[in-house]
């Protein structure tokens, strides 16, 4: 079988043949070539013979069994955006209904975006960014989507969580003594991102504020404060929506780009 024939064989034609050789020591696609000792398992087949590829720039075999579709490197995306809208999105519903918007008290709505949106989505971000190697974007959006599964458990009557407090006040300060560990927590995460960006340091400040005025409404049992806290929520929800929007726009996908104010050139 000819060079001609083995090409046409596995989808290596005109524009291909000719940026590589198939019996010569280097495959390449134009920008970066890899050496026929160095590809191993079903890549090498001895002297070059019909199991050999080229290669892309990412040093992965070029794929031609669907040409429709581009040849690139594929990496991780970013799931920070995810993270921070799946956080802000049910932020902002919860804090609408603190902050009694439209005349709403009771939070039993958004069970359902604090168990799947939340509490699921935000976990799975998580998860994205302890494989990306990001140990805090791991830790924040995995603590998070805790917090949103925990925040459901109280509302789910199976439970019986609320119900078991007869006496109202306990009952106000079981929850403010709950909102005060997680203000806690964000004030860890709020230091953290301290060396991030303006736009990260917001959400964390502001969702600091949030906790602490949630709980110290519960634990005084006044419902101005607590008004107070969903209104700051509100803030937090909408600038983690930013963070999102800025994350997901770049030079390669968008006409314009978002501010950020980046803190970490400081380390320079």
């Amino acid at each position: 079988m000819s060079k001609h024939e083995i090409a046409a064989e596995h989808g290596l034609s005109g524009h291909d043949q000719s940026q590589g050789s198939l019996d010569g020591t280097t495959y390449n696609n134009g920008t970066a070539g890899i050496s026929k000792s160095s590809v191993g398992g079903p890549y090498q087949s001895g002297g070059g013979g019909p199991m050999a590829r080229f290669i892309t720039p990412g040093g992965n075999p070029i794929d031609t069994s669907q040409p429709a579709f581009p040849v690139f490197h594929r990496k991780f995306a970013n799931p920070a955006p995810l993270g921070l809208l799946s956080f802000a999105t049910t932020t902002l519903v919860l804090s609408f209904y603190n902050s009694s918007t439209r005349g709403v008290t009771v939070p039993n709505v958004v069970l359902g975006m604090t168990l799947g949106y939340g509490g699921l989505v935000q976990l799975i971000a998580g998860i994205e960014e302890w494989a990306c190697g990001n140990t805090f974007g791991a830790a924040a959006f995995s603590t998070y989507g805790g917090f949103w599964f925990s925040f459901s458990c109280l509302y789910i009557p199976q439970l019986e969580i609320l119900t078991a407090y007869k006496d109202p006040t306990m009952l106000s300060n079981a929850l403010g003594l709950y909102l005060a560990a997680w203000g806690v927590v964000t004030t860890i995460f709020l230091i953290a991102s301290l060396r991030s960006s303006v736009a990260l340091v917001t959400v964390f400040f502001l969702l600091w504020i949030t906790f602490w005025l949630l709980a110290a409404g519960e634990l005084a049992e006044s419902p101005k404060t607590h008004k107070a806290g969903g209104i700051v929520g509100i803030l937090t929800a909408f600038a983690a929506m930013y963070t999102a929007l800025a994350g997901m726009l770049t030079k390669e996908t968008s006409y314009f780009l978002l501010p950020v104010g980046d803190l970490s050139k400081s380390r320079n």
